[in-house]
């Protein structure tokens, strides 16, 4: 398993501060071995199982992360197609109401002059259908009452066809509804397993391990990136966008301005290039071009895990910008900081 935190960039860190926290995170993860946290993998064994624990927990955290925003986004394209047939819906019972209306003025005419014709009775009736085919076989009806009586045949259909595809939209609404809080309640409780092995740790190693997950406290400091020339003028404005969001924390489900997950920086920085790019990490690998690491230019989107679980941008000089995890902030690490999926160039 590959752990998002780096090392800091000032110097190794001395054997006997490893010792010290890692003794300090073994003492928390025995301390946090109670039955709520059974259900999680089972950490590895030694000195760096609590910290190994953690950096799993928010591995885990970001993968449920990912499949709320999946299920988010396809919960609100569901609401907008739903709105979208509700309308239709409303429209096509104005129609039918109409050309029921105009029967029905036909029908009083007929009644004021000396008594309705059952053949407007029926046209008038709930299911017309039948009467159609019988009518027009025996000739009961003229071309123009044929002309109403279809019309307000075929309204009626589309009426109800509108209405069995709105139930059906609402059935995957609700669905995806509940899919959405699934997701949601895995994302927090990860999370919380995760704070409550921190909190178990004495102070000066709670502050050790966030200066780690901050990259040794300098998350804004940057590499050399001269030289680096994105692919193209839309790449270079989304380069740019990233690079400007170094520093601003994390936030599962975040889209920005202020705070991002992975996908979601990658999409607002796009989205800043005029460019609108899928929610999540797994479909921005479809959303470009294929091309191999050495081929990689600033701009490209680089996937992580074989899930695509995590994503990053390319920026130039082997360094990605990207949203690790709770607690860490928008940051520069190298390519090759785990296992690579893909790259893909929008």
């Amino acid at each position: 398993m590959v752990s998002h935190r780096r090392t800091s960039q000032h110097g190794p860190t001395t054997l006997a501060g490893v010792t010290v926290l890692s003794a300090a995170l073994a003492t928390a993860a025995a301390a946090l071995s109670a039955p709520q946290a059974l259900a999680e993998p089972t950490a590895p064994a030694g000195r760096d199982a609590a910290t190994a624990r953690v950096d799993h927990l928010y591995e885990q955290a970001e993968r449920a992360t990912e499949k709320f925003n999946g299920a988010n986004a396809r919960t609100g394209k569901l609401r907008t197609q739903v709105a979208a047939l509700q309308d239709r819906t409303a429209r096509a019972q104005e129609r039918v109401n109409r050309m029921r209306g105009r029967l029905g003025a036909l029908a009083a005419a007929q009644y004021r002059a000396g008594g309705m014709d059952p053949t407007v009775r029926l046209m008038l009736s709930e299911r017309p259908d039948t009467f159609l085919e019988k009518a027009a076989a025996l000739d009961r009806i003229g071309a123009g009452q044929a002309r109403e009586l279809r019309g307000l045949r075929a309204a009626q259909r589309s009426l109800e066809q509108q209405r069995r595809e709105t139930v059906r939209k609402l059935a995957q609404l609700e669905a995806g509804r509940k899919e959405v809080a699934r997701h949601k309640k895995d994302v927090q409780h990860k999370l919380a397993t995760a704070r409550r092995l921190l909190a178990a740790l004495p102070k000066d190693a709670r502050a050790a391990y966030a200066r780690a997950a901050r990259g040794g406290g300098h998350h804004e400091a940057v590499p050399d990136l001269r030289g680096a020339v994105p692919s193209s003028g839309r790449a270079a404005a989304a380069v740019a966008a990233v690079r400007a969001a170094v520093g601003r924390p994390y936030a599962w489900g975040g889209n920005g301005p202020a705070a991002f997950d992975c996908s979601g920086l990658t999409r607002w920085a796009y989205g800043r290039a005029g460019v609108l790019l899928p929610r999540t990490s797994q479909a921005q690998r479809g959303a470009g071009r294929q091309v191999p690491l050495s081929q990689a230019q600033p701009g490209d989107l680089v996937i992580y895990r074989a899930d695509g679980s995590h994503v990053g941008m390319y920026v130039g000089n082997g360094q990605v910008v990207h949203a690790p995890y709770p607690g860490a902030r928008v940051r520069y690490d190298p390519v090759g900081m785990m296992p690579i999926s893909s790259i893909t160039r929008p």
